[in-house]
């Protein structure tokens, strides 16, 4: 299985060829910001929402710093290369738990008689590119995690002499 720095070393490595993408592709479409969003989200997905944050021990919940303890129950919960290693699934299970965890402090806040309010209004184009840039990474991840497995040779167990 490739090390977080492969991972890391691959997904951040192939960001311009994707911005650069994305800005080609969409430049009738999409605005700066909605491109700048799409940058945002994914190097958000790839330094701080890994798959691999299912693990007890990992660079990137190293790299939440005093807060990577929120991920311990989350290690728990999942196994690894389990549903968060799902394409579809993984990066749902990391957004709703953060989002479960940011539920919990709104509610201890308004336990404590302090009120959060906010509103958030977003288009459907800049939705889209968080989207696609939280997602991306977690697919390279996946993929590179399987080419991995497939092409990598496999040890040989040795014959015990009797």
């Amino acid at each position: 299985m490739p090390a977080g720095k492969e991972h890391l070393r691959l997904e951040l490595g192939l960001l311009p060829v994707f911005l650069g993408g994305v800005w080609l592709l969409g430049r009738d479409v999409l605005s700066l910001p909605e491109v700048a969003a799409f940058g945002g989200a994914y190097l958000l997905s790839s330094l701080l929402l890994s798959p691999d944050l299912d693990l007890r021990y990992n660079s990137a919940r190293r790299r939440w710093g005093p807060l990577g303890f929120i991920w311990i129950p989350y290690s728990k919960v999942f196994k690894h290369r389990g549903l968060s290693h799902n394409p579809l699934l993984g990066p749902p299970t990391r957004i709703g738990y953060l989002f479960l965890i940011g539920a919990l402090v709104v509610f201890f806040l308004h336990l404590l008689g302090l009120e959060v309010n906010f509103h958030l209004s977003v288009n459907r184009y800049l939705l889209a590119m968080i989207a696609l840039g939280l997602y991306l990474p977690n697919f390279l991840h996946i993929f590179y995690d399987w080419l991995d497995s497939r092409f990598r040779p496999r040890k040989r167990k040795r014959e015990r002499r009797r």
